[in-house]
């Protein structure tokens, strides 16, 4: 396996949305989990919890619920506020841009409702992949307070770049925590818990033309403000 470096891992790594019938093994995902779990944390509080599944009937099961769910009309069911309420400039622009950025790179028509539904629900088939890490915190922990969640999203980006390191992609899941209460009630998790994303890991399937989909970064001169 090709060894890399952080910066390879950071700059290499995509999300992906296919993936081969190719199962993750058990020892790599450990390998991954521990080395996730050296990220640094607030008074060292680590408030990631991680449920790892790779059993495919859970999977399908947890799927099923959501797109039921969304089917018959229902509305988000999440433990957090993910997405802005009210979307401004630039964010909503950049939001806007990787959207139809993506659609045009796949050759589907904005009216075409069936096909864009069908990619959406893609998101609750895991995109193929056989093994989701589902991260969760306890509720105490952000009750009038958002550090848990600081240090949960700086877990996720270890767990990716150390997915990466060891030749396994990745795709972060904001659309699993907007149902991240039905995610619970099918994992039937201590209500304690409170889901606040997903990330899903595999093989990329490499003839998937939605694998080649590469958003815009925004220039550091738009994000980064220098005081010399």
């Amino acid at each position: 396996m090709e060894e890399l470096t952080i910066i390879d891992a950071i700059t290499k790594r995509s999300s992906k949305r296919k993936f081969l019938n190719k199962p993750v093994p058990r020892d790599i995902q450990e390998k991954i989990l521990s080395s996730a779990a050296m990220t640094p944390s607030g008074a060292n509080m680590q408030p990631w919890i991680v449920y790892a599944v790779s059993n495919a009937e859970v999977l399908k099961n947890i799927g099923d619920d959501i797109i039921k769910h969304i089917d018959a009309g229902g509305d988000v069911d999440q433990f957090i506020q993910y997405y802005p309420i009210n979307w401004i400039n630039p964010y909503k622009r950049r939001r806007i841009t990787t959207g139809a950025g993506l659609y045009k790179h796949l050759d589907v028509d904005r009216k075409d409702e069936q096909r864009r539904k069908e990619l959406w629900h893609d998101n609750y088939r895991w995109f193929a992949a056989q093994t989701v890490f589902f991260v969760f915190t306890d509720k105490s922990l952000i009750e009038g307070a958002q550090g848990a969640l600081i240090d949960c999203g700086a877990y996720m980006q270890t767990l990716m770049l150390a997915a990466q390191a060891y030749g396994v992609d990745s795709c972060p899941q904001g659309s699993t925590t907007e149902y991240g209460k039905i995610i619970a009630k099918t994992l039937d998790t201590p209500d304690n818990l409170a889901l606040l994303y997903s990330v899903v890991l595999g093989y990329e399937d490499k003839e998937a033309v939605q694998n080649s989909y590469q958003p815009e970064r925004a220039p550091l001169n738009e994000i980064v403000t220098f005081i010399e």
